[in-house]
């Protein structure tokens, strides 16, 4: 298994929030907001970042319609991702996101956060739920080509 942080982005109109892994990809945890302010700066931003925590993949929320369907925010999104992926040469992943804005609601009501300054760190929670479905997905696919091979050399006894 490579090890190294994998990079979560909620990425919104406003901010985007930012999650990591821990070096062996098995925790996730919020890093930061970055209020975002132009293309070029935000993808400045961002590679500092990913130099910095030593990056070696990044998720992007895709916020997609509830029926599946490609929402104009998530065209750009998209656009934002490949972007990234260019300037970073690292592997981008797409990961519905619809209802991870929800979850993080979720999460800090029931930590009781305060919800006047939620905007603060919603964004990094979000980010952080988004990075837990692609890392429990990514378990489960896993352990199910494990249960395969396993089967396959029961087989071939």
């Amino acid at each position: 298994m490579a090890t190294g942080r994998v990079m979560a982005l909620d990425v919104g109109k406003v901010r985007v929030g930012v999650a990591l892994s821990d070096p062996l990809g098995y925790t996730a945890q919020p890093l930061l907001t970055l209020w975002r302010k132009s293309r070029g700066e935000d993808m400045r931003s961002l590679l500092r970042l990913i130099r910095k925590h030593e990056v070696v993949e990044i998720i992007v929320g895709n916020p997609l319609h509830m029926s599946g369907d490609v929402s104009p925010w998530a065209a750009k999104v998209q656009e934002f991702a490949e972007e990234l992926r260019k300037r970073s040469t690292l592997p981008v992943t797409l990961w519905d996101e619809r209802l991870s804005s929800v979850a993080a609601h979720e999460i800090l009501n029931e930590a009781g956060h305060n919800s006047r300054n939620r905007k603060y760190v919603i964004d990094q929670v979000a980010a952080v739920v988004i990075l837990r479905g692609w890392m429990e997905a990514k378990e489960q696919a896993t352990a199910r080509a494990a249960l395969e091979q396993s089967g396959r050399s029961e087989e071939g006894r």
